[in-house]
């Protein structure tokens, strides 16, 4: 299990069966996001200010190689079709397309983008990216297949994380300067408005239930994790989590979630079936992507 500590620049290495730090690995500065590439033999850790990306053994946790001169990789994900890697250049203001060789990234298209792009999503179909745009309050869409923006709508305040839904049909939009959840229907020719879910002061992460059903956000200054019916748009659950929960993952079985605690240096592990935190980890300053191997299903 790795933890990213965006203010240390390091990764905690958590034994999933001691629940203890077994190393710390040092990366580029300010990591924030990390993802498994397609072929399931590299965790990239993607450091922001560093302008690079850790490829990390997501098994035996050691350091395979660094590839430099990524602008400001804040936010990253591939494309299903395993074509392409997007990142978001957070503080730079643009969406970076690369062609992906199934080893290598060529710079394919830099897209310049509103303020501060934020969160990634990209469709099953691989033919869409959503990207939130945090200061500009802006969910826009972008074309692979000309690598040109589609649409952009405004939002609500300070739009974090998205996620969407299996059919295609729907995204989720976390909003951080908010108390919940935007639902957005993206089937037409641009995004329509469908509904707000109110969970929790400072909405922010997504992480699937894995039961093609349920989503789980983090509120992040409510200091709560809310799972969300994705089916009714219906929040059916909610229960504390400690110190500005942020980015978590889930077990294969659906029963414990592992959030990163951002202002306590802590891993929190939390029991969803009944809402009580079960253990804290110590990890490194400002811990925010949390990613573990044997995970459940990403819908």
């Amino acid at each position: 299990m790795f933890v990213l500590n965006s203010l240390d620049d390091t990764v905690s290495v958590i034994d999933p069966l001691t629940w203890t730090e077994t190393q710390r690995i040092p990366t580029g500065k300010e990591p924030h996001h990390l993802y498994l590439t397609p072929d399931e033999k590299s965790v990239i850790v993607a450091n922001a200010l560093g302008d690079s990306l850790t490829f990390i053994d997501p098994r035996t946790a050691q350091v395979q190689r660094t590839v430099r001169d990524i602008m400001d990789p804040y936010q990253l994900r591939f494309s299903p079709d395993m074509k392409w890697f997007v990142t978001a250049a957070n503080r730079l203001n643009h969406i970076d397309i690369y062609r992906w060789d199934g080893s290598n990234m060529t710079l394919s298209k830099r897209i310049a983008s509103s303020k501060t792009p934020s969160h990634l999503w990209i469709d099953s179909k691989s033919t869409t990216v959503y990207a939130t745009m945090q200061d500009s309050d802006e969910l826009v869409a972008v074309d692979l297949a000309t690598q040109t923006l589609k649409w952009r709508v405004k939002v609500g305040t300070m739009p974090a994380d998205v996620f969407g839904t299996p059919d295609d049909k729907s995204v989720l939009i976390g909003l951080t300067g908010g108390d919940g959840v935007e639902v957005y229907d993206v089937t037409g020719k641009e995004a329509r408005f469908v509904k707000k879910i109110k969970t929790g002061l400072g909405a922010h992460a997504f992480r699937a239930a894995g039961d093609l059903r349920h989503v789980y956000v983090s509120n992040r200054v409510a200091n709560t994790i809310s799972k969300i019916d994705y089916q009714t748009f219906e929040m059916v659950k909610t229960f504390p989590a400690a110190s500005g929960p942020d980015c978590m993952d889930i077990s294969p079985d659906g029963k414990t979630i592992m959030v990163a605690s951002r202002w306590a240096k802590k891993l929190s592990v939390i029991d969803t079936v009944t809402g009580a935190t079960v253990r804290q980890i110590n990890v490194g300053k400002s811990p925010h992507g949390v990613w573990t191997l044997n995970h459940a299903k990403r819908q």
